[in-house]
């Protein structure tokens, strides 16, 4: 008697590569590979607080939740930014009197967004290697690099390119007249500034302002990199030795856009960020990196001189007509910390005049005399402003020790998630973070925190 075998069990087939790689965590997918998409809708960095909603939903959903103590620092910080809205009624001296209620809409934008912002660090956080795979993370961060040097781009030679989104359009007249309001649902290739003397496009396209734009190439540089050359990829040798060329091409082009946009903070952000990084390695006996640093600022320095690039870095720093107004809206913003120096006066206000007039508004022969914004020359000081001294600490509490907990963390991923954060401390001097400059940020962190929890090395030279 024969015993019939049980029939072999079904194998799945996997699905396509494709498929795994827009299935797994798409939330976040979408989020970051179709950035180009959502600024040309309309939608920009409101995107996020979208996103944020089916991400809060897989937090909810997930136990254990196992958190890094120094998230703490964190969420306490996000306490404090609510305890101070119990001060937006006061109005500091030298700065233009308004309500409660007038300041809301300006408050809950940033609630909003700070909120959208938290979840999108949990919800990376806790994704294992096989939901969201750090490669994947370090792939999105490196095209978002591309990105930004091809926005920058058409922001440089196609100035003035700009067009009515579909989320524009579907807004009233008066709302989208609106200057912030233009900012987050107007796509333009850059902002028509006159830094030098004249007229002239700088590139922001697509993260609205050029300082944002300025900010973010710094912080997505090293992961281009590592996405570039520390990555392995299946196939053949000559095909990788070629993706590397157009790599190194891609970083020739961003030298172009870096110069014309008369960004000087990106110019030390990018300095400090090879210096932070030739040091790290240098201290790992790799001495090349010291030599590879010297090499590359070389290259930059012929690059700028011998075009006509040079002139323009000339130009700019002989035109630092932003210094006195940067320095006027910083006193302002120390003036203002003592009126509620805890958790601050929980939103910006405008200043009664400028560093050129007291008058209030600007005028045709002086456009520079109308009030400026306190908070908005500076992550630290919109920090200290709105949310005190308790805030500032928090805030910055948060990252020195994200720092020092994974300073050992000497991989590819590592290196570039630390040299992002400290191009984000550094720039707190002279940049604003919310929204995108924060959230590279906290995907630069969650790196960290992933590499050290599931220490897959996936990023070998």
């Amino acid at each position: 008697m024969t015993v019939a075998q049980a029939p072999p069990r079904a194998v799945l087939a996997a699905p396509p590569r494709t498929r795994r790689w827009l299935d797994a965590c798409w939330p976040l997918t979408w989020l970051l590979a179709g950035y180009p998409v959502w600024w040309a809708l309309g939608l920009g960095v409101l995107i996020f607080p979208i996103m944020a909603v089916p991400m809060a939903a897989a937090v909810a959903r997930r136990r254990p939740l196992r958190l890094p103590p120094e998230l703490a620092l964190w969420l306490l910080f996000l306490l404090v930014t609510i305890a101070g809205l119990a001060a937006l009624g006061l109005n500091p001296a030298g700065t233009i009197p308004g309500s409660a209620t007038s300041r809301l809409p300006g408050v809950a934008f940033r609630l909003v967004e700070y909120a959208s912002l938290t979840v999108l660090l949990l919800y990376a956080g806790t994704r294992t290697e096989r939901e969201l795979p750090k490669r994947r993370l370090v792939l999105l961060l490196g095209w978002l690099f591309v990105v930004t040097v091809g926005g920058g781009l058409l922001g440089t030679f196609a100035g003035h390119f700009e067009f009515s989104s579909p989320v524009e359009l579907l807004l009233p007249p008066h709302v989208r007249a609106n200057s912030f309001v233009a900012s987050l649902v107007h796509p333009a290739a850059a902002q028509v500034m006159e830094v030098l003397g004249y007229a002239a496009p700088r590139p922001a396209a697509p993260w609205g302002y050029t300082n944002t734009w300025g900010n973010n190439l710094a912080l997505l540089a090293g992961w281009f990199v590592v996405a570039a050359f520390s990555l392995r990829y299946e196939g053949s040798a000559r095909l990788v030795r070629c993706g590397r060329w157009v790599a190194l091409g891609v970083l020739a082009l961003a030298v172009i856009p870096t110069v014309y946009s008369l960004n000087r903070g990106l110019w030390i952000d990018l300095g400090l960020l090879a210096g932070y990084l030739a040091v790290r390695l240098a201290l790992r006996g790799r001495l090349w990196a010291i030599g590879t640093a010297a090499a590359a600022v070389l290259v930059v320095a012929v690059l700028v001189l011998a075009t006509p690039l040079g002139q323009v870095v000339r130009d700019r720093m002989a035109n630092g007509k932003s210094n006195n107004v940067r320095m006027f809206v910083t006193e302002r913003a120390l003036d203002g910390v003592w009126q509620s120096p805890v958790v601050g006066l929980g939103t910006t206000r405008a200043t009664q005049g400028s560093d050129r007039s007291i008058a209030v508004g600007d005028t045709g022969s002086c456009k520079r005399c109308g009030g400026h914004t306190i908070g908005g020359n500076g992550q630290l000081w919109q920090v200290l402003y709105l949310h005190g001294l308790l805030g500032t600490a928090l805030y910055i509490g948060f990252f020195v020790v994200v720092l020092w907990r994974y300073r050992r963390d000497g991989t590819p991923t590592g290196l570039a998630a630390s040299g992002a954060i400290v191009v984000s401390l550094a720039s707190m001097f002279y940049y604003n973070a919310l929204v995108t400059p924060l959230a590279f940020t906290f995907l630069s962190y969650v790196l960290l925190w992933r590499n050290a929890t599931d220490p897959v090395e996936e990023n070998a030279s």
